[in-house]
């Protein structure tokens, strides 16, 4: 693409050198930089992008945007802007083309529930013969490829390349969970949604955000966004419903439980393997069967169910999908054993998330809970002690240790866990995360049940001075095979 097509309205303040050169990408890090690319000069509170123009005109890059012109560069067209943020996008959205204009693009905001409900949509879209990428926290899925997530929203350059990636492998739809961060960061910036689903809202990333109530609006800049065709498919028993509501153009959906929705479920039944419900909306009362357990799936089912039914896919159809939907991995992922107690390994990593994946349990266990679970250094370290009175009152013996610590003592947070809980309530600390999955494993009895929380799908762990490969799952299944 001429870079003079791909400045049309941008809004810079001049142009040093010729706009005919030809622009074959576009990049914000300069490490990534490919010949012909244009290099995006950011600047940040602890990052000054303009430090690495050298690098990316070494790399082949053939024009940069920056604040300030630069007499001393050579052989590169200089293009300057007084708000580099603001440009990013529209650079972004030109030359990919706008591509969420060419897809059935769905968001997902919400505390807990985003990955779960994703792979619910793309299942049923999948099944209904519409191709669907998918851009989450496990990984991003273009057609057959699938690629490891680095985040659960990349930032807006990737986001929109990945969504014409999509077009050029065939999708038709485009399904992707959509963080506070990323929304109140800009990185979904003009691309259209023609959905956006909130899940639900509950205390997480306090640490960047710093009240609730920042929080909560900046899960709603996704919904101020859409425009008066889009829908937007909420949370009906969520406090934070109404918020919502009041704060999108878009047509309204609703799904639920315990209040009046237009998607409902009543009659709810759970074994540790599945889920069964009655399914009413309009005129129609469907039996829903979903092979996920816990009434948060549920809710999961209902916000894809709903989906659905706002892109014209007849309930039936939606039926079959549900009932055919595979794990998620590290979702109340339920991990074979050889006959051995059930053992469930779950991303839960809130005080709501960690409640809801031991409630469900508590329901369903013959035996004792035995909780396994740790808290990420460098977040929000007020839910720690949250966390520590949820295992009190939910698990019989609980096991705090280390998740992802990065830059914190991992003694520190997990003291800092044990404070919440209750005195009579039995609890160990092993820091060896592998050595405290196999205590728990070791300490259950006939018709116990065991919940390992906090990484589910993760494959390693973050420390200070090194990150290392684990998976918790995998633990699990050497602890058996040894036995």
């Amino acid at each position: 693409m001429k870079l003079k097509k791909l400045l049309k309205d941008i809004p810079y303040k001049e142009v040093k050198g010729s706009k005919e050169v030809e622009i074959t990408g576009i990049c914000g890090h300069s490490k990534m930089v490919a010949p012909g690319n244009l290099f995006i000069a950011k600047r940040g509170t602890q990052y000054d992008g303009t430090q690495f123009i050298p690098d990316a005109l070494s790399a082949g890059a053939c024009a940069v945007v920056t604040d300030i012109y630069n007499p001393f560069l050579e052989n590169c067209v200089q293009i300057i802007c007084d708000d580099i943020n603001q440009v990013t996008p529209l650079l972004s959205a030109n030359y990919y083309q706008k591509p969420s204009d060419e897809l059935t693009t769905i968001g997902i905001t919400g505390t807990n529930g985003k990955t779960t409900t994703a792979y619910l949509i793309r299942h049923i879209l999948e099944t209904a013969h519409i191709p669907t990428g998918l851009m989450g926290t496990i990984e991003y899925i273009v057609g057959d490829s699938r690629l490891m997530a680095t985040h659960t929203t990349p930032d807006v350059i990737f986001n929109h390349r990945l969504l014409r990636e999509m077009i050029t492998k065939g999708c038709q739809a485009a399904v992707m969970e959509v963080t506070s961060h990323a929304l109140e960061q800009k990185r979904t910036e003009l691309i259209d949604f023609d959905i956006a689903i909130f899940t639900n809202i509950t205390q997480d990333h306090l640490d960047y955000h710093l009240t609730m109530e920042k929080y909560q609006q900046a899960k709603s800049l996704l919904f101020s966004s859409l425009k008066e065709s889009s829908r937007a498919i909420l949370n009906a028993d969520d406090p934070a419903c109404t918020f919502f509501q009041e704060n999108t153009k878009a047509k309204i959906m609703t799904y639920g439980i315990h209040n009046h929705a237009d998607v409902h479920a009543s009659h709810i039944v759970m074994s540790l393997v599945k889920t069964t419900f009655t399914l009413e909306y309009d005129s129609y009362t469907e039996e829903i069967s979903l092979p996920l357990i816990g009434q948060f799936n549920v809710y999961n089912a209902l916000a894809a169910i709903a989906t659905g039914i706002a892109l014209g896919i007849p309930i039936g159809s939606l039926k079959e999908a549900l009932a055919s939907f595979p794990k998620v991995p590290g979702r109340m992922e339920k991990i074979p054993t050889r006959g051995h107690n059930p053992v469930f390994v779950d991303f839960a990593h809130t005080p709501d998330g960690l409640e809801n994946a031991l409630k469900t349990l508590r329901q369903l266990a013959e035996g004792k809970i035995i909780c396994i679970f740790g808290c990420g250094g460098n977040r929000d370290a007020s839910k720690r002690e949250k966390m520590g009175r949820v295992a009190s009152q939910y698990a019989d013996v609980s096991i705090i240790t280390t998740d992802n610590p990065r830059l914190e003592d991992p003694k520190m947070i997990a003291e800092q866990i044990a404070a919440g809980f209750l005195e009579a309530q039995q609890f160990f600390i092993e820091l060896d995360r592998k050595e405290a999955i196999r205590k728990g494993l070791s300490l259950a009895e006939k018709k116990d049940i065991i919940l390992i929380a906090g990484k589910g799908h993760e494959l390693f762990q973050i420390f200070a001075n090194k990150t290392v490969a684990f998976d918790d799952r995998q633990v699990v299944r050497d602890f058996y095979h040894e036995i």
